[in-house]
Protein backbone atom coordinates (compact mmCIF):
# COMPACT_ATOMS: atom_id res chain seq x y z
CA UNK A 1 0.00 0.00 0.00
CA UNK A 2 1.58 3.53 -1.04
CA UNK A 3 2.11 5.76 1.82
CA UNK A 4 -0.23 8.11 0.93
CA UNK A 5 -3.06 5.72 0.84
CA UNK A 6 -2.13 4.64 4.00
CA UNK A 7 -2.60 7.75 5.43
CA UNK A 8 -5.60 8.35 4.19
CA UNK A 9 -6.50 5.01 5.66
CA UNK A 10 -4.97 6.03 9.36
CA UNK A 11 -6.76 9.35 9.11
CA UNK A 12 -9.97 7.63 8.74
CA UNK A 13 -9.34 5.45 11.22
CA UNK A 14 -9.04 7.75 13.77
CA UNK A 15 -12.90 9.25 13.23
CA UNK A 16 -13.56 5.75 13.59
CA UNK A 17 -14.14 4.50 10.26
CA UNK A 18 -17.72 2.97 9.68
CA UNK A 19 -17.67 0.53 12.85
CA UNK A 20 -15.67 -1.59 15.14
CA UNK A 21 -15.25 -5.11 16.22
CA UNK A 22 -13.18 -7.10 18.32
CA UNK A 23 -11.63 -9.74 17.35
CA UNK A 24 -12.32 -13.81 18.62
CA UNK A 25 -9.42 -15.48 17.35
CA UNK A 26 -5.84 -14.65 16.97
CA UNK A 27 -5.47 -14.01 13.30
CA UNK A 28 -2.22 -14.54 11.22
CA UNK A 29 -1.73 -12.97 8.01
CA UNK A 30 -0.59 -15.50 5.34
CA UNK A 31 -0.86 -12.98 2.56
CA UNK A 32 -0.14 -9.31 1.27
CA UNK A 33 -2.53 -7.35 2.54
CA UNK A 34 -4.09 -9.47 5.47
CA UNK A 35 -4.54 -7.98 8.82
CA UNK A 36 -2.88 -9.86 12.16
CA UNK A 37 -4.32 -9.28 14.44
CA UNK A 38 -4.98 -11.48 18.36
CA UNK A 39 -7.54 -12.55 20.22
CA UNK A 40 -9.37 -9.47 21.99
CA UNK A 41 -7.81 -6.77 19.56
CA UNK A 42 -9.89 -4.30 18.81
CA UNK A 43 -10.22 -3.38 14.61
CA UNK A 44 -11.59 -0.04 13.30
CA UNK A 45 -13.52 -1.31 10.24
CA UNK A 46 -12.64 0.83 7.34
CA UNK A 47 -14.91 -0.67 4.44
CA UNK A 48 -16.25 -4.02 3.67
CA UNK A 49 -14.50 -5.25 0.65
CA UNK A 50 -16.25 -7.30 -2.69
CA UNK A 51 -15.31 -10.07 -1.52
CA UNK A 52 -18.06 -11.87 0.22
CA UNK A 53 -17.30 -11.34 4.28
CA UNK A 54 -14.02 -9.63 3.87
CA UNK A 55 -13.68 -6.10 5.23
CA UNK A 56 -10.63 -3.91 5.46
CA UNK A 57 -9.55 -2.96 8.90
CA UNK A 58 -7.09 -0.83 10.87
CA UNK A 59 -5.65 -2.58 14.11
CA UNK A 60 -2.13 -1.18 16.25
CA UNK A 61 -1.17 0.97 13.43
CA UNK A 62 -1.64 -1.45 10.69
CA UNK A 63 -4.34 -1.57 7.59
CA UNK A 64 -5.25 -4.48 5.92
CA UNK A 65 -8.43 -7.10 5.07
CA UNK A 66 -9.60 -9.90 7.43
CA UNK A 67 -12.63 -12.02 7.58
CA UNK A 68 -15.61 -11.50 9.34
CA UNK A 69 -15.65 -14.49 10.80
CA UNK A 70 -12.96 -13.95 12.93
CA UNK A 71 -14.52 -11.07 14.90
CA UNK A 72 -17.29 -10.20 16.80
CA UNK A 73 -18.96 -6.29 14.98
CA UNK A 74 -19.90 -3.81 17.95
CA UNK A 75 -23.36 -2.62 16.18
CA UNK A 76 -24.08 -2.65 12.75
CA UNK A 77 -21.52 -0.73 10.67
CA UNK A 78 -22.35 2.89 9.11
CA UNK A 79 -22.46 3.45 5.46
CA UNK A 80 -19.32 5.17 4.09
CA UNK A 81 -19.92 9.07 2.90
CA UNK A 82 -17.56 9.64 -0.48
CA UNK A 83 -16.40 12.95 -0.34
CA UNK A 84 -14.52 14.87 -3.10
CA UNK A 85 -12.18 17.46 -2.13
CA UNK A 86 -11.69 20.22 -4.15
CA UNK A 87 -8.37 21.06 -5.42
Amino acid sequence: MAAQELARWTRFAAKGGVGRCTATVDCVAREIGDLMFLKDDEITVLMQLPESGYYLGFCEGVVGRFSGADVKFHGKLKRPIMAKRGS
